[in-house]
């Protein structure tokens, strides 16, 4: 006998909704937005699960819009992230408070 496995049809409609995020750029603002906080950043560098935690759990964004906002942070200089990939640090040259609306 075959175990039956009920799914809800909210899961459903969830799994298929368009992101708020889809766009890398909107992506990106709400990764800076979270990137300035206080809580994020601690002795000059900004933890990497201080980001993708708010991002992923509190905002509902997917792990592919999150990669694609932050290698767009990166690539136009808004960031540096470490080898190691745990935390960022702001650049100096950076016009990082020019992406603020």
């Amino acid at each position: 006998m075959s175990a039956t496995f009920f799914v809800p049809i909210w899961l459903w409609l969830w799994r298929d909704a368009p992101s708020t995020f889809a766009d890398p750029e909107v992506a990106m603002r709400k990764i800076r937005e979270i990137a300035i906080t206080p809580e994020a950043i601690q002795e000059g560098r900004i933890h990497i699960e201080k980001i993708n935690g708010p991002l992923l759990f509190e905002q509902g964004g997917k792990p592919a819009e999150y990669d694609a906002g932050m290698r767009l942070a990166i690539e136009r200089g808004l960031f540096w992230k470490h080898e190691s990939g745990t935390f960022l640090k702001l650049t100096r040259g950076s016009d990082f408070f020019a992406y603020i609306e």
